[in-house]
């Protein structure tokens, strides 16, 4: 019989506490205490700044500003009109081109967040409400806490560790920017102080956030009511065929009405604005 190794067990002052045992606090043991910590620790800081609710901004991390593309698709117009004939710079050019059209959404996104955080700030006797909150990383995510920030307001970013690491963008405020470990602790914060939310076009991640929060709608565990706008009709109705979900018979007629698909900054802020007051003002 093969002799079984003792497990070393690495060596510490016996008169440490607990809660000072870093070796303890990061093991399988602890688990239920650091998943604990990422609901008391962000709670301690919303607290501290008086945030009531958030709107919250979903979207891709990818979309960059407008004058970072466009610098970059006039070069390639450029190169494109000398070497008409290369593939490798008529294929730059066409996802270029895509780019650029993605970087509307971004612009339209730091639009409506600046306009939100505005309206919300001259809120009659209004402290901290409506605060902008978004995942933290780059893209549709710092357009978002980008608004706000030029609005003069507060503005949250929920950032993950991921193992491409998603540095956490410079428009969040910095006491509101919290990394968590746990995607639903993450999840939980979202939802939690969630008062509407706002969804622009992006990826798996985007869709997982949004299919959740609409489950969570859909099936009576959130029972706010929370206006959903899903920005851009030309994405979404490409992405998602709704009517078809209806005519399998896989939802029902009214969970349509759970959001609203626009085009126009105007348009979202009208009918955030409109329900926010009615349901929460």
């Amino acid at each position: 019989m093969p002799r079984k190794r003792k497990r070393k067990q690495a060596k510490r002052d016996p008169l440490t506490k607990a809660y000072n045992n870093p070796t303890f606090l990061n093991s399988a043991d602890a688990r239920t205490i650091r998943i604990l910590a990422e609901y008391l620790e962000p709670l301690s800081r919303f607290r501290r700044h008086k945030i009531r609710d958030f709107v919250v901004f979903f979207g891709s991390a990818r979309s960059k500003p407008r004058e970072v593309v466009e610098k970059r698709f006039e070069h390639a117009k450029e190169l494109a009109e000398k070497n008409p004939n290369d593939p490798t710079i008529q294929k730059s050019l066409r996802e270029l081109e895509v780019e650029m059209r993605f970087s509307e959404y971004y612009e339209k996104c730091r639009e409506l967040s600046n306009r939100i955080t505005q309206w919300s700030i001259e809120l009659p006797g209004a402290s901290n409400r409506f605060v902008v909150c978004s995942g933290g990383g780059p893209g549709m995510m710092e357009a978002a806490n980008r608004g706000a920030h030029e609005a003069g307001g507060l503005s949250v970013g929920l950032n993950i560790s991921l193992p491409f690491e998603q540095e956490p963008n410079p428009y969040i405020t910095e006491s509101l920017s919290i990394e968590f470990h746990y995607f639903f602790m993450r999840k939980l914060w979202f939802v939690y102080y969630a008062k509407a939310l706002v969804v622009f076009p992006g990826g798996f991640g985007t869709f997982d956030e949004l299919m959740e929060v609409l489950t969570l709608i859909q099936t009576k565990k959130v029972r706010k009511e929370m206006p959903i706008v899903l920005f851009g009709s030309e994405f979404w109705n490409e992405i998602f065929n709704f009517d078809a979900l209806l005519k399998w018979g896989t939802i029902s007629p009214e969970d349509l009405d759970l959001f609203k698909i626009v085009d126009t900054v105007d348009e979202a802020y009208d009918h955030l604005t409109g329900e926010l007051k009615r349901l929460h003002v």
